[in-house]
């Protein structure tokens, strides 16, 4: 009928080109402050576009024959010399318009993030400042608008290493090898939040567990009574392993 529009009628799926992909990895490095109980991040300037002069995670495309785990393992190496750390695959980020350079390829390129997560001590790891203007430990509840989609990595990695360290022995691969229940229960109330459970029911429960070996060795800091050292005993955890709220 004259003057009525007409729909346009989308292109199958199926018969629509296939998406060219560059895959890059961003990995999530989280530390533990316990001397002013800070959850921290690592974050980075970005030197060139997109998003210059933006803060972001730190990250890299992958090069030509190298794993995704290499790749993840390579932004630790360049941004951070640390002894002890946990890392592992987060996610796969992979939204179209992600990242602005998909609207400007001729070639219809897009850009997924193959994210990672990470942590490490923070009275241990020295930061890498060669060839960057600006390399910087953040407190996770201070952390500016990011470039790309980071935020959302971010707050996913954050709710990762939450769920890690409610049921998982996570903690130890970051803790020195002897260390104070106070030591340990530092660490999970900073990452945890202030509604983490109290000190005396945290180490009842632990002890109660018994993958807490105690070494027979105390520790004096401050005018308090000196604190017992104990080792984590990864046999007698492993009738625990993946079990939910272990340390709650």
């Amino acid at each position: 009928m004259p003057g009525r529009s007409q729909k346009k009628i989308p292109t199958p799926l199926n018969q629509q080109p296939l998406a060219d992909f560059k895959v890059g990895v961003d990995n999530v490095i989280f530390s533990v402050d316990t001397a002013q109980n800070r959850l921290l991040v690592l974050l980075v300037m970005r030197q060139q576009e997109p998003f210059v002069n933006h803060w972001s995670l730190p990250g890299t495309l992958v090069r030509p024959g190298e794993s995704l785990e290499d790749a993840a393992y390579r932004i630790m190496a360049e941004k951070i010399k640390v002894n002890n750390l946990y890392l592992e695959q987060l996610y796969t980020f992979g939204g179209p318009n992600r990242d602005p350079r998909e609207a400007t390829d001729s070639y219809g390129v897009r850009y997924l993030s193959v994210s990672y997560f990470a942590l490490v001590r923070f009275e241990e790891a020295e930061l890498i400042a060669d060839r960057m203007t600006g390399i910087a430990w953040y407190p996770v509840k201070q952390v500016p608008q990011l470039a790309f989609d980071h935020n959302e990595i971010l707050a996913y990695g954050h709710r990762r290493l939450r769920n890690k360290l409610e049921y998982s022995p996570v903690a130890f691969e970051v803790l020195p090898e002897m260390f104070t229940l106070n030591d340990l229960y530092q660490l999970y109330a900073t990452v945890l939040g202030d509604n983490f459970s109290d000190y005396s029911n945290f180490r009842a429960r632990l002890l109660k567990l018994g993958f807490l070996s105690d070494t027979g060795i105390k520790v004096s800091r401050g005018a308090g009574r000196p604190a017992s050292l104990y080792k984590f005993d990864a046999e007698a955890f492993a009738p625990l392993k993946d079990k939910p709220l272990v340390f709650i």
